[in-house]
């Protein structure tokens, strides 16, 4: 309802005309960017084009980050025989085949494998055998058992 009542009346100072202050408003504010950013024409320009730069050398860089990244996937996909990314081989595409992983990914990548290496060995199999509950390991061994002999009772009519 207020806002009704403000639309019918209005700013009581707008229509007298008191000087005509939209006109001055438009004429304050230049037409020209360089002038409203204090800077000659040339100088507007240079700034304008160093600001292109800029951004380009920023894309650049994030483009190169991103691949960095896709070639570290790529390289953990193979590792862990993973299916390929249509998406990662592009993005290393785009910014070219020069890319390498950093190293300090590869660092962490490596660490991972040698801990995976030492739980694939023996010696890492039978500490796991020592964290387990061999009561258990024994229910689940009997049922897989049992659960054998009755499928092969179900296919063979000998037994």
């Amino acid at each position: 309802m207020a806002f009704l009542i403000k639309s019918m009346i209005g700013n009581p100072l707008s229509g007298m005309g008191l000087g005509g202050g939209g006109d001055k408003e438009e004429e304050a504010t230049p037409s020209d960017p360089a002038k409203a950013a204090g800077m000659t024409r040339e100088e507007y320009e240079e700034y304008q084009k160093q600001l292109v730069e800029e951004k380009m050398e920023r894309d650049a860089d994030f483009l190169h980050k991103k691949a960095e990244r896709a070639t570290l996937r790529v390289c953990l996909r193979e590792k862990y025989r993973l299916p390929k990314s249509e998406q990662d081989e592009n993005m290393i595409e785009m910014a070219g085949d020069d890319v390498d992983v950093p190293e300090e990914l590869l660092k962490m990548v490596d660490e991972d494998a040698t801990e995976e290496e030492g739980k694939d060995s023996l010696l890492g199999q039978i500490q796991n055998l020592q964290n387990m509950d061999m009561d258990q390991l024994k229910e689940k061994a009997s049922a897989t058992v049992t659960e054998l002999k009755s499928k092969a009772e179900e296919k063979c009519a000998v037994m």
